[in-house]
């Protein structure tokens, strides 16, 4: 049992350590986790749980082992008849009463035989030895056996992540970092190619002077190529904060040690989902993001009611919208953002047949793709309107990751035996190429 504890030991410092070089890594190079890190990780997070189940099982058993050894010490079985008796000669029962196992005892029978004439008279004295018990250890009290029972505590099973939405935005813009309080970057206000063939030059001759509208009229042969347009913006976006915190009392956080974790979780997604929220409907008054909603230079697409039926109407308004990205924004898109009530309508959408469009409940629906791109659904966007665009031209900047701070050093906390657990976080966000982006009116 020895040898076995050790190896699962070993086994647990192993997978812990490799983990834990692997998250060293990213957090050194300020990146996250590649795909095969992920899977490593989670990897040697899985085997490393196997062995401290295995090694709790091991415990539990020798634990077992020893409990029945304390319950049988100083009994002895009696070889020829087979009884087992304690020091004192009482015979233990395996079945019968009380009285049965006493008078077969070795203390009835020292008493019976200084009685006068076979008995005891009304004046008789009567003292017998002692005839002893152990005491009955049983599972049903907490004085007894089960004393020793400790419960099969299993803690939170489904994980907070299930109760947190999930949050995908950050997966298709761009992350950068930051060191500074403001973060100044270029926006493309707009565009113009004029590009065209140009012949060779047959005239030596200067450009005439401006026509009547006020433009360059230039002579027939000079070879002047065409001037194209670009306009730029020179945008300042500030580093904002975002932050909350919890109280919570020392008892607490030193008795479970894995509410440490679950506040953690609960404390970083917080942060989390409100810069979500604030990438996209944040309305730049104040200490808030400008969010693509609120950004000047964001194409519009209007409900399509040429279509027939709302379910069409909607799948018209999507992919229309989609091609102004391509055709106006000169770029190409890489998904939607959609409201969950959205994507509900869309997926539920039937042809005349009452056919789904969508492949019904059997199939994935829009979490798949809808019109080649990807869907991401969020909260954040309002139910009837939604978004289409490049999300690469959209831009987080990181100052400060998620952190997590505790001290007793806030009002009265310090002698009521309390702390504040605080999480914040630190970031700006910009859109580079508003033209890039489509709102879509789906109601």
């Amino acid at each position: 049992m020895t040898v076995k504890t050790e190896e699962l030991k070993d086994q647990l410092k192993h997978h812990l350590m490799q983990a834990q070089a692997i998250a060293a890594k990213a957090e050194g190079e300020g990146r996250d986790f590649s795909d095969e890190e992920r899977a490593q990780v989670t990897d040697h997070m899985t085997r490393a749980k196997e062995a401290k189940d295995g090694l709790e099982k091991a415990k539990a058993s020798a634990t077992m082992r020893q409990a029945l050894a304390d319950l049988g010490e100083g009994v002895e079985l009696n070889e020829k008849s087979g009884e087992r008796r304690t020091p004192s000669g009482l015979v233990v029962p395996d079945s019968g009463s009380l009285g049965e196992s006493f008078v077969k005892s070795d203390a009835y029978r020292g008493l019976m035989a200084t009685a006068p004439s076979g008995g005891f008279g009304a004046k008789a004295r009567v003292q017998s030895t002692a005839a002893g018990y152990k005491s009955l250890v049983t599972g049903l009290s907490d004085t007894s056996g089960g004393a020793f029972v400790q419960n099969d505590y299993r803690g939170l099973q489904v994980g907070l992540d299930q109760f947190q939405r999930p949050l995908r935005l950050r997966q298709v813009v761009s992350n950068g970092t930051t060191g500074s309080d403001t973060v100044e970057y270029v926006r493309v206000t707009s565009t113009t190619n004029n590009a065209a063939p140009v012949a060779e030059a047959t005239s030596s001759a200067a450009p005439t002077a401006p026509g009547t509208a006020g433009a360059l009229v230039n002579n027939a042969g000079g070879g002047y190529k065409p001037e194209s347009g670009l306009a730029v913006a020179k945008i300042t976006t500030p580093v904002r904060t975002i932050a909350h915190w919890i109280p919570i009392t020392k008892r607490a956080l030193s008795d479970a040690a894995q509410i440490r974790t679950l506040i953690d979780s609960f404390l970083r997604y917080g942060l989390e989902e409100e810069l979500e929220d604030q990438m996209i409907s944040g309305d730049g008054t104040g200490e808030n993001f400008q969010g693509l909603a609120n950004v000047s230079g964001v194409q519009t697409q209007a409900l399509d009611t040429t279509g027939t039926g709302a379910d069409m109407q909607r799948l018209r308004t999507l992919r229309k919208a989609k091609t102004k990205v391509f055709t106006v924004g000169r770029s190409v898109p890489n998904a939607y953002l959609l409201n969950p009530a959205d994507v509900e309508a869309i997926d539920l959408s039937v042809n005349g047949n009452a056919d789904f469009y969508f492949g019904g409940p059997g199939a994935a629906g829009t979490a798949t793709a809808l019109w080649g791109l990807q869907v991401i659904q969020t909260e954040a966007v309002p139910a009837g309107t939604g978004y289409v665009g490049d999300f690469r031209k959209a831009m987080l900047w990181d100052r400060e990751q998620a952190s997590i701070t505790v001290t007793d050093s806030h009002a009265d906390f310090f002698v009521r035996n309390l702390v504040a657990i605080l999480a914040e976080m630190r970031a700006a966000f910009g859109v580079i190429q508003p033209s890039a982006f489509v709102k879509i009116t789906l109601a």
